[in-house]
């Protein structure tokens, strides 16, 4: 990571092509690119949301668009709305699923990778938190 906002509403990412990150044709591996943008929203919203909210993810998608011949970057934003959206759906529905987007680009803003990761977001039961 090479930048988190301190209310967690924005994270931005790098994955260079490394020794680490070459495949056969030297091109950045899927599985790096899918990797690298994994974990982020579900982090983005345990840390935005707070201990009170449970975050897993459900699905995810990927679609590589053009090979990485060279460092590429990704930038997550959740808007305060969108925040907002969430805990009061879920307070209404006691359980709900958010779809997040997100596109791995190179310095030229080119996409070489598209990311679609389905989140399921819920409050914490609690009994659940107080056996802990």
């Amino acid at each position: 990571m090479i930048y988190i906002a301190s209310d967690w509403t924005e994270v931005r990412i790098r994955l260079p092509l490394s020794r680490r990150t070459r495949n056969y044709v030297g091109t950045i591996f899927g599985g790096s690119m899918y990797g690298a943008v994994d974990p982020i929203y579900m982090m983005m919203l345990i840390q935005a949301l707070g201990p009170a909210y449970v975050i897993w993810d459900k699905a995810a998608t990927i679609r590589f668009r053009r090979p990485g011949r060279e460092t590429l970057y990704a930038t997550f934003r959740i808007a305060p709305e969108v925040m907002t959206d969430i805990r009061t759906e879920v307070a209404a529905k006691g359980k709900i699923e958010r779809e997040f987007s997100v596109d791995l680009v190179n310095a030229a803003q080119e996409v070489h990778a598209s990311c679609q990761k389905l989140l399921s977001i819920r409050r914490r039961e609690e009994t659940a938190s107080l056996a802990r």
